[in-house]
């Protein structure tokens, strides 16, 4: 049974890439290679029927929107700005012209919100449900990119926004890539490790404890329940493993976030929730003071 992150892995170990061009192959957000001196930013992204939406339930235009905002997502984990990016459809034979058009539709309102036209692609027609893929080009706001691998023992975990009931709510579907505050929380503070959480909270933090060969504590009081999922039957389940809730997840120096915290200069609140260790574990603290390793919930691919 293949199983994603694995298969990745065994891609990673078999990948040998020139550093000084290509700074950054499989693992993180996006690719990084060097052209004319500037690092670039490469992303791209399946959106398939029946995984990432369902036609029938959401239509065409929502499923296209959907499949540019989660490569928007990408490049803002990187702390960067989208360029351009190219889609490729293969649509499912008897799709008619209107569904083809609104489709296209969704990909530009998404692409247009963040100045990141469409400049090319491909179409094909198969006896499948719909696939739609974006890549995405984008460049670092600052003069490097944010990795999942920098974080620091010490380091204040964060996050924007709300967690967990992504499905619920439809915001999986409609959610508004953090492009914008990505930009300014790299303007403003010195950013160590960024994520944007689409496999879940402890799925994805995880990521940037591998990379970055260090454990986490996180504190399940201060994890930040959206409404949708403070009505499930366990709510910090549901805000942990839920996945596609597509804020940012980061970390910097513990100053640095206190500095950040009184400021709250994103349209989003930012919640401190743990903070990184010297441990390579992961660590779940109760409001008993209980500690329990927890398990790596979220979305994953398998076979």
């Amino acid at each position: 049974m293949v199983e994603e992150f694995s298969f990745i892995n065994w891609i990673r170990g078999r990948t040998d890439l020139d550093a000084e061009n290509f700074p950054v192959g499989p693992g993180d957000d996006c690719a990084v290679m060097r052209v004319g001196g500037q690092l670039l930013l490469v992303t791209t992204d399946q959106c398939c029927d029946g995984v990432h939406f369902v036609l029938q339930q959401c239509g065409a235009r929502q499923a296209g929107y959907k499949g540019m905002a989660r490569s928007l997502s990408d490049i803002a984990a990187m702390g960067g700005e989208p360029m351009a990016a190219v889609a490729t459809v293969a649509m499912p034979r008897g799709m008619d012209d209107s569904q083809a058009e609104q489709l296209y539709l969704g990909l530009r309102c998404a692409g247009d919100a963040f100045r990141c036209p469409i400049i090319g692609g491909d179409v094909s027609v198969w006896n499948n449900p719909l696939l739609l893929t974006v890549t995405m080009l984008g460049r670092p706001v600052a003069a490097k990119p944010i990795l999942r691998s920098g974080a620091v023992t010490g380091d204040a975990i964060c996050v924007t926004g709300s967690l967990g009931g992504s499905q619920v709510s439809g915001k999986h579907l409609s959610f508004t890539p953090r492009i914008e505050e990505a930009r300014e929380l790299v303007f403003r503070y010195p950013i160590h490790a960024m994520i944007d959480i689409s496999d879940g909270l402890a799925s994805d933090l995880g990521h940037i404890c591998r990379e970055s060969a260090a454990g986490a504590d996180l504190w399940a009081e201060a994890i930040p329940i959206s409404t949708e999922a403070a009505g499930r039957e366990d709510p910090l389940a549901a805000a942990l493993g839920d996945g596609e809730d597509y804020e940012l997840l980061f970390t910097l120096a513990d100053g640095d976030a206190k500095k950040l915290l009184a400021d709250q200069p994103l349209e989003v609140p930012v919640t401190r929730i743990g903070t990184i260790t010297a441990a390579k574990e992961l660590h779940l603290l109760g409001k008993d003071g209980k500690v329990a390793l927890w398990v790596e919930t979220g979305f994953r691919h398998r076979t």
